[in-house]
Formats: C-alpha cells, structure tokens, sequence
C-alpha cells in the first residue's frame, strides 16, 4: 500500500468517513474503499452507514443515487467531470414526450440516469432487479428508459409485456458486436463467455451466462470452469484474476474501457477527502420525484418474481 493510500485511511478513520467505489474503478482506489460494488448497491450502502461523509468513487449518477437514499449526509464526489454517456443521452423532456405519446405506459428508469431524469419516471430499476421490477409493475405496457439494450434484453424475459424504448445504450457495451463474439469463441471454444445486458441483443443471445456486474463476478468465483470471457468494463477482469488466482479470465474486447469511470484518482479521492469539496446537492424538485421512483424500486424490488 503506497504513503497516500495510507493516508487516505487515516483521514477516514480521523473524520468518519466512507468511501464506497464503483466495481469500474481503479484497483488503487478500491483498495482503500469500505465498500466496492455496483451502483445502486453503493448507494443502499452509504444509507445505512453510520458516517455522515460518503465519497462516491465512479460517475455523476452513482453520486447523486447516494445523496438522494441519504439527503441528510455529506456526499462528496471526487471528479465533478466523471459523467456518464448513457445518462446523457436523455433529458426530462424525452421522458414527458414518450408519456404522451404512450399515455397507458408506466415509465422504467434504468439507474444509470440523471435525478432529473429519474424524477419524471415511476419506478428505476437495476441491471439485476429489472426483470422483477418490470414483472411486478401493475402495468401492460412498460416504456423503458435510457438503455434499449437492457430493455431489449428485459422484453425478451417478459414477453407477455409490451415495451417501448428510448434511443439510448452504453457506448463501451453497445460497440461490441456479434463478430467480435464469434472471433473470440473461435480462439476459446471452452471459455465461458459471460456478458452484461447493456450488450447488444445478439451478443446478448450468444452469451452462456447475462447479468449484473455482481452477478458476473459472483458467477465466476462460484463456477466450476476454469476459463471465462467476461463482456463488460475491462476492470472487472482485473478485479477477478486477482480474486479468482486459479482460474483463467479473457475480456471480451480489450477496448470496453470506460474512460469516465477511469478519471477518478487516488489523488483526486485524497484532495476531495482531505479538503472535503465537491460536494453533491439537488433541487428540492427533483430530489422528491427521484426519491419517490427509487422508493418505487425498493418495493417492487422485493417483490416475488413470478418465473
């Protein structure tokens, strides 16, 4: 562990502080994190803490998802200009005008949106609650927001729904195409190839295994095989050949690297810590409705699935 590392977990012990890091970030940073996960997981976690200061390592949008479970604590993130693509694709207004073209629909909101987005929306969901979620909606028609892969990949799982989709994906998942599947299973015909649903559908279909981010690294510490493909952030395969030593782990595509998500420092979380700045605040107009789809998700959530 380096000098600033070291310092980094002092000053949290000295102020009580917790930092909870996206699964995305650098090895470095969740070394010194109290919590490493995805995004809304990091979020349930900060609410439950004891610390009144929470350091988001990641993406604007995981910041944001922290403040809103926790609007009475200090939520500071580190690197003001680590947005996401995928949530800035949609705006309220695209949410308001699917409405009223489809009046009948209940509206999805994929987390990987903004609290403004959130707040026009009934009910978020996560990569791993979706196909609960959008089961247990008393709703037929389900317009979904921002990801039309996750959509797409929710649609095919509950057909007896019908679905409706904005324009939006994850550029790191989204450029990954069945070719480049395909050459990878030529090299490795016994690897198990695991992608996340932010993949395109084909690629999507081709998989042997599709989920969260959680639930990929849970799949292959808990698998039996011994070689894997993993189709998501290139981090995650670091973060598994370091945890899984015995196993051997391919990325998919070395070029699924989410530069956003990589901008987050350990020197960026020291400054941030140390001087307690960039902190994360809301409108009070968007904190009431994003809270209230969030809300929506934590019941439904539990919900029993019906498959």
């Amino acid at each position: 562990m380096t000098d600033l590392q070291k310092e980094i977990l002092r000053l949290k012990e000295a102020k009580n502080a917790m930092v909870l890091a996206h699964f995305y970030q650098d090895l470095e940073l969740q070394q010194v994190a109290d919590f490493v996960g995805d995004s809304f997981e990091m979020a349930k976690r900060a609410a439950a803490a004891d610390a009144q200061l929470l350091i988001i390592c990641g993406v604007k949008f995981m910041a944001e998802s922290a403040k809103l479970l926790s609007p009475n604590k200090k939520v500071l993130l580190p690197r003001q200009d680590a947005g996401c693509i995928m949530a800035d694709m949609i705006e309220p207004h695209h949410v308001r005008e699917l409405r009223a073209a489809h009046p009948d629909a209940a509206v999805m909101c994929y987390v990987n949106s903004s609290a403004a987005v959130k707040a026009e929306c009934d009910v978020c969901c996560t990569s791993s609650s979706a196909l609960t979620i959008a089961r247990a909606l008393d709703a037929q028609k389900i317009i979904f927001v921002p990801d039309k892969n996750l959509g797409a990949y929710v649609a095919s799982q509950v057909p007896e729904k019908e679905f409706v989709f904005f324009d939006g994906y994850c550029p790191i998942h989204h450029h990954i195409t069945l070719e480049t599947v395909e050459k990878v299973r030529a090299k490795l015909p016994d690897a198990l190839l695991l992608v996340h649903p932010e993949c395109r559908p084909d690629v999507v279909s081709a998989a042997d295994f599709v989920g969260s981010t959680s639930q990929l690294i849970n799949r292959v510490l808990q698998g039996d095989e011994l070689t894997y493909v993993i189709g998501t952030e290139t981090t995650v395969v670091e973060l598994l050949r370091n945890n899984a030593p015995g196993k051997i782990i391919y990325a998919l595509s070395p070029t699924m690297v989410c530069t956003n998500m990589r901008k987050t420092s350990v020197e960026d979380l020291h400054y941030a810590l140390d001087k307690e700045v960039y902190e994360v605040s809301l409108p009070d107009s968007e904190a009431a409705g994003a809270q209230r789809a969030l809300q929506a998700m934590l019941t439904l959530g539990a919900a029993p699935s019906t498959r």
